[in-house]
């Protein structure tokens, strides 16, 4: 991944026998998904640029099928694959954040105690957290109050017990 991609889905594996592929998109990425859209595929051995010639959803997920895959056996050469695009292509709502770019930023509480800094962001259906020195920040506004990226710094009002 370079500095203007992002993530954007993964690959889960392959559905049926005429080439579909189950993908977990991102959040960030879900709109992005669409016949025609040109993405950059990475696998364990090789990295390629794909065009997606049909999207649908199903069971939560999405079924894509890749411009030249016909066939389960074609299809079985992206199982794992992590899909790429580029950052401007993707639309943040106000408060959002890309992931890479929080991860790093120092996290400080309200009365300036330094807690670490953003080793990962998790996602669950519950919501996002921050990993920090191993333990996992919600990130809802309760308790992240402020995120600076040009300072790279987040500023968190933890309850009691959150770093115990």
């Amino acid at each position: 991944m370079t500095n203007d991609e992002i993530v954007v889905g993964r690959i889960a594996g392959i559905f049926g026998l005429r080439g579909e592929l189950k993908c977990d998109p991102t959040s960030a990425g879900r709109t992005l998904f669409s016949a025609g859209a040109v993405l950059r595929c990475e696998g364990k051995e090789s990295s390629s640029t794909i065009r997606l010639t049909q999207v649908r959803p199903h069971k939560g997920r999405l079924l894509i099928r890749i411009e030249g895959v016909d066939d389960a056996g074609a299809a079985g050469a992206f199982a794992g694959a992590v899909l790429y695009a580029p950052r401007e292509d993707v639309e943040l709502n106000e408060g959002e954040f890309f992931d890479a770019d929080l991860v790093g930023c120092t996290v400080h509480g309200i009365d300036d105690t330094l807690y670490g800094t953003v080793e990962r962001v998790e996602h669950y259906p519950a919501g996002d957290m921050l990993v920090v020195a191993g333990h996992l920040v919600p990130m809802v506004r309760a308790i992240v109050t402020k995120i600076d990226l040009d300072a790279r710094r987040i500023l968190i009002d933890p309850p009691a017990g959150l770093f115990d």
